[in-house]
């Protein structure tokens, strides 16, 4: 025990030599946590339209003031044809183009069915999608008040009919903010760098400078070196998740709903894959850029894009999503969100806990073994 203590006071020493690593860990999460907290979102909040109003009448006026009073919509633009509307889609200019027709409102007096044209840029689907809601919305709304205009005038009596009125309310994200979905992912991502590369890192930076090789000749068994070199990272992984914690309640307003005991717990959990995983780059890299490409592109990508935070797993196809099933990164993000934005815990999160422990004593124990092989 006490040679483990001995190597890990080692590695703390050699942390406090490069001022570096203590910027990595303490200052990067939470510069990350605020670019990604206000880039990570797909809200949309400005819809940039251009109208080609062929009726310029009171009532197609008023049809383009509702688009005005909505928030979401910037007219940028009024086409005078259709080459102007093509311009202005085909530059991004504006993401979406309405054109209102000639006998407009002289079809809307007469009691008759008038269309309008939606044209989208559909080069981001999620945003034409999100826009075609907000159009949908205020044409019902305006068509609505144009039935109604016309009971009241007509001074007919119309008895009043059952109907169903739906009261939507919202749990966990009452503001329906994607920046309360996407920022509690963001303590798997970070613990997920401070953990996984620089475990590798430095591993393989004692290859380098030619200490792991003096380690090795000492009565120093490897698994004690293992161990000793490991739980620094631990303990700095803790400490980014801390970190992190503190600061999305202070920058984002995000409190920690329910447990923040079985937080840190799955964490430590999801920290023994990591680790192993930053073993295993370790005994497969011979310098730290070769480490550093291979825990970047062939290890943290790959959990990014299958674990879910920021792609549904449940959309994907039937091979990918089995593939996800051992992506422990999943696990740790559907525990944080649950734990953080529902006040869930162990009862309702006791599987993911079980999968992340199976994964994460695994992945550590085949690359201690190939670890220890390669110091023997």
């Amino acid at each position: 025990m006490k040679t483990i203590i001995h190597i890990v006071k080692k590695e703390f020493l050699q942390f406090k030599r490069d001022p570096k690593m203590f910027g990595i860990i303490l200052i990067a999460p939470i510069i990350q946590l605020i670019f990604l907290g206000y880039a990570a979102t797909m809200d949309l909040n400005t819809v940039h339209t251009v109208f080609y109003d062929q009726d310029k009448t009171t009532t197609s006026r008023n049809f383009i003031e509702e688009f005005k009073s909505s928030g979401f919509f910037q007219i940028d633009h009024h086409a005078d044809n259709y080459e102007d509307v093509q311009t202005y889609i085909e530059r991004g200019k504006s993401l979406v183009a309405i054109v209102i027709p000639k006998d407009f409102e002289k079809k809307i007096k007469r009691r008759e069915t008038t269309q309008l044209q939606a044209i989208f840029n559909g080069s981001d689907g999620n945003s034409a999608s999100i826009a075609a809601g907000y159009i949908t919305s205020i044409v019902t709304t305006f068509s609505k008040q144009i039935v109604k205009d016309f009971i009241d005038h007509s001074g007919k009596k119309i008895a009043a009919s059952g109907n169903i009125s739906a009261e939507v309310r919202v749990w966990y994200n009452p503001e329906l903010k994607t920046r309360n979905f996407m920022v509690p992912a963001i303590v798997g991502l970070l613990v997920s760098i401070v953990t996984l590369i620089l475990t590798s890192l430095a591993v393989v930076k004692e290859k380098e400078i030619g200490t792991l090789e003096q380690l090795i000749v000492t009565p120093i068994k490897p698994l004690q070196l293992i161990i000793g070199k490991l739980v620094p990272f631990v303990i700095l992984g803790f400490i980014s998740i801390s970190i992190v914690i503190v600061a999305m309640n202070v920058v984002f307003s995000i409190h920690v709903r329910g447990s923040v005991v079985f937080l840190f717990f799955s964490s430590f959990l999801y920290i023994l894959s990591t680790l192993g995983l930053g073993l295993f780059v370790s005994t497969v890299s011979k310098t730290q850029q070769q480490a550093m490409m291979i825990a970047i592109f062939a290890v943290l990508m790959p959990m990014i894009y299958l674990s879910g935070f920021a792609f549904p797993v449940e959309n994907m196809p039937i091979p990918i999503q089995i593939i996800s099933y051992v992506i422990p990164l999943k696990y740790f993000i559907t525990i944080v969100r649950g734990v953080i934005l529902k006040g869930s815990g162990f009862a309702e999160h006791w599987i993911d806990a079980l999968a992340l422990f199976a994964i994460g004593v695994s992945i550590l124990f085949l690359s201690m073994l190939r670890f220890k092989k390669r110091l023997e």
